[in-house]
């Protein structure tokens, strides 16, 4: 017996919505961040180019991943396709921080050597322009992400917001640069710059490998335990053996029902029921709900005698 809320249409369309407006941000990003580049000669601004590259590859894969998190659970995928969301979010840390070594080395490089940044103030209008388009976008994104329960908006949110985070620290560096004419803040804040990229990479790839680990928060767990308490109390009954399972945009929950001995199968079942459905109107997001009924009375022994846990 299950008690579930599945997302609507109008959910999966704002969702395909956001992912290509961070598609579409991706490349403005890098037209705007080359160009910056091109004129100003700055490291900074060109590691942050790199970074959009890495942007639009990300985001195409995890326009692919949203596509087929939506897909219904089949015979060979009984438990949906939702997870895929966690593979695309270990994805988008790799490449992030794959970028963040490049960047890294690009800064090492201007440091060993005499930077050659020439137009800092071109650099500084073209980044400032984008810190604001990725601002704006990034938590437009993560907001809708949270919202509609989806780890692979909430991903790309971040990404995005860690590009603005990123073309702030290029800005400064641009600023520095142009008020004291010494270059070599160019290549520090390029190195700041790497640092922070790659704090946002690996922050994914764990959020990425605790999914798919089935690693689900002790907050999670512990509001349903407590909606559970309450209804099964108001009905007399007991609970035990909850198990969660968080499969990217929604929960899938395991608990054991135990009833009076007395208790017809058919007044058992409507009761189980109900306690489904309280469960999946009292959490947020969609949640999926199967219980196994039981005995109080005779549980322990049944148990026993057939040496199964239960």
């Amino acid at each position: 017996m299950e008690g579930i809320k599945s997302r609507s249409q109008e959910e999966h369309a704002q969702l395909m919505f956001a992912m290509r407006i961070s598609l579409a941000l991706g490349v403005v990003m890098l037209v705007f961040k080359g160009a910056g580049a091109w004129y100003s000669e700055s490291v900074a601004v060109m590691s942050d180019a790199a970074e959009s590259v890495v942007h639009i590859v990300a985001v195409g894969f995890a326009y692919f991943s949203l596509k087929l998190s939506f897909k219904p659970a089949d015979e060979t995928h009984p438990y949906g396709h939702a997870k895929i969301a966690f593979f695309s979010s270990g994805v988008e840390g790799a490449l992030i921080t794959a970028a963040a070594l490049f960047v890294s080395f690009e800064a090492v490089k201007d440091l060993i050597r005499e930077p050659r940044i020439s137009r800092p103030d071109v650099g500084l209008w073209f980044t400032g322009v984008v810190v604001v388009l990725t601002g704006v976008v990034g938590l437009y994104l993560l907001k809708t992400g949270k919202k509609q329960r989806s780890i692979v908006l909430e991903a790309n949110g971040q990404h995005v917001l860690a590009d603005c985070y990123t073309s702030l620290g290029v800005i400064i560096g641009l600023v520095l640069t142009w008020v004291t004419g010494w270059k070599y803040w160019d290549p520090i804040c390029a190195g700041a710059v790497g640092l922070n990229m790659a704090w946002v990479g690996l922050h994914l790839m764990s959020r990425s490998v605790h999914g798919l680990m089935d690693r689900v928060e002790p907050k999670v767990k512990l509001e349903l335990e407590q909606i559970l308490d309450k209804e099964t109390r108001l009905h007399e009954m007991e609970f035990h053996k909850l198990r969660v399972r968080d499969l990217g945009d929604s929960l899938w929950a395991e608990v054991h029902l135990l009833f009076p001995e007395g208790m017809l199968l058919r007044d058992a079942h409507a009761l189980a029921t109900e306690i489904e459905q309280a469960v999946a109107e009292a959490c947020l997001g969609d949640v999926h709900l199967t219980t196994h009924l039981e005995s109080i009375e005779d549980h322990d022994a049944v148990h026993s005698s057939h040496h199964v846990e239960g």
